[in-house]
């Protein structure tokens, strides 16, 4: 793995001298965000040594590197998946390619069930915390020591102070966000409806099917992260919507302005 990060990142610098101090993982219906990158170069996953390649529909699969105002970012449009076949460790090669990039800031966004009944759909929530219940551990398997330690704190996945600033941000720009605990599955089918019981039982406001293995691979290198979902689709108080993928882009499309503007709006003031 160390020797494959090397070589990527190597690639990486060889196609632009560019030093990004933050990165951006766009999911499902969020790509506009390119749009508010003054963009310096774009490489297509596929040109990348050890990059797997996105298959899902919504992530258009290239790295995009540029400012905003006068802040340096590497955004990922498109993100891997465990349900897509990769296993764990090719899910989040990204993240420790981004580490090597020497970016110590990693925001992430993904589309989400909602099963607080306090929820919408098309709300934003920020990410206060995860329950994992992928059936991989992106960190099983030999530890290799010049990544990070065999055992991680994970008492503050999120950070604290990025999520105190994203709030304040928002209520400075009058956008409605919550707040609440994201849990990973694996995907792909939607849950049933015991499914979102199950995950309401277990203290989550909303469930997904990526982001929490990027943010496990990014706390074993000590990055700090900031974690928003989108809520595309409800299930709960014994109620659900029959929901399909083009539906979940559509809700998330709806919502993405707001999201572009949080997030645009963070990495000028933070």
């Amino acid at each position: 793995m160390w020797e494959k990060v090397q070589e990527t990142a190597s690639f990486i610098s060889s196609k632009t001298n560019f030093k990004p101090e933050y990165a951006v993982v766009l999911g499902s219906g969020l790509g506009g965000f390119a749009d508010d990158i003054s963009v310096e170069c774009s490489i297509s996953y596929s040109d990348i040594p050890n990059f797997p390649v996105s298959t899902v529909q919504g992530h258009k699969g290239a790295l995009l590197f540029g400012t905003i105002g006068d802040r340096k970012i590497m955004a990922m449009q498109g993100r891997f998946h465990y349900y897509e076949g990769y296993d764990m460790r090719q899910v989040t090669f990204p993240i420790r390619v981004m580490k090597q990039l020497g970016i110590e800031k990693l925001i992430v966004s993904n589309a989400s069930g909602g099963v607080n009944s306090s929820f919408k759909v098309g709300d934003v929530m920020i990410i206060k915390d995860h329950i994992n219940m992928m059936p991989e551990h992106p960190l099983r398997g030999h530890n290799d020591e010049r990544f990070g330690p065999r055992f991680v704190n994970m008492s503050e996945p999120y950070s604290k102070e990025m999520i105190d600033k994203v709030k304040q941000i928002a209520k400075e720009l009058k956008i409605d966000v919550k707040e609440g605990v994201y849990l990973a599955l694996q995907g792909p089918t939607f849950e049933t409806l015991a499914e979102y019981k199950m995950v309401k039982n277990m203290g989550a406001d909303c469930v997904g099917m990526s982001t929490v293995p990027e943010v496990i691979v990014a706390k074993h290198m000590n990055m700090d992260c900031l974690g928003i979902s989108v809520i595309t689709d409800m299930g709960n108080e014994g109620q659900i919507h029959e929901v399909n993928h083009e539906e979940v882009l559509e809700a998330a499309k709806k919502a993405e302005p707001h999201v572009r503007n949080l997030i645009k709006n963070f990495i000028l003031d933070f």
